[in-house]
């Protein structure tokens, strides 16, 4: 039984370590893939389906319009320049929702989401969601926001099979991320809730009315001057 809890110690104490290292090593290295997109494609090729067709193109922050950022940050999860990747409060009222609701609402920072597109799989479980929180923990801990901002941005599903904002700027609307105006980044911050049944290239009512929304709450924040807490564009804020 020692031997057992011993190697049971070892084991738990290696995933540790191989985890901490993996979040060490993309603050620096960019991840060539996620676990999302490898779920997508593995369905993808169970299902025969020929619909699917991976599109991505990795874009630097500085590469992506200061617009996209914003406009997700004011649709997702616009206290995230300031927490440590949870949001107690959106928390506490999901779940006050969710006592009296048959549809689940979620409270996922954009921390959380990447943590679980970056390294988990897809479900509904206490065990994954712990897995969500730790993941987040280190990412907060070992990334800056700025960092964590250009890796969500990069591997976010804007379209099916379309990950990262470069991807679904040539795919949309036929430009680089680097041009793309603020009515172009509140559609694809409006599409992010569920990009496989709404799309950027043909935006519903509804969509159109979550764009509107994105656009007042980008303007309501101060415009893209104030991601300049998140230090991702400060050769551009006099230019804006």
């Amino acid at each position: 039984m020692r031997r057992f809890v011993r190697s049971v110690l070892w084991i738990l104490l290696a995933c540790v370590a191989l985890s901490v290292v993996s979040v060490l090593m993309f603050r620096w290295v960019n991840p060539p893939y996620s676990a999302f997109m490898a779920e997508s494609q593995i369905s993808a090729w169970a299902n025969r389906d020929r619909d699917y067709v991976y599109r991505r193109t990795w874009a630097d922050l500085t590469r992506i319009s200061p617009n996209l950022p914003l406009a997700v940050v004011a649709s997702e999860d616009q206290k995230f320049p300031e927490h440590w990747g949870f949001d107690v409060e959106a928390i506490e009222k999901a779940y006050e929702m969710n006592q009296h609701s048959h549809r689940v609402r979620g409270a996922s920072t954009i921390s959380q989401q990447v943590a679980k597109n970056l390294y988990l799989w897809s479900g509904r479980s206490y065990f994954r969601k712990g897995l969500e929180a730790y993941f987040t923990v280190l990412i907060e801990v070992f990334w800056p926001k700025r960092r964590i901002l250009e890796i969500y941005l990069n591997i976010a599903e804007f379209g099916y099979g379309t990950y990262g904002a470069e991807a679904a700027a040539q795919r949309f609307f036929h430009k680089p991320a680097s041009r793309l105006s603020r009515s172009d980044a509140a559609v694809l911050a409006a599409v992010l809730p569920n990009p496989e049944h709404w799309s950027a290239a043909a935006p519903s009512r509804y969509v159109q009315q979550r764009r509107d929304w994105i656009l007042n709450q980008m303007q309501a924040l101060g415009g893209p001057e104030m991601l300049g807490e998140i230090d991702a564009y400060p050769e551009r804020h006099h230019a804006l």
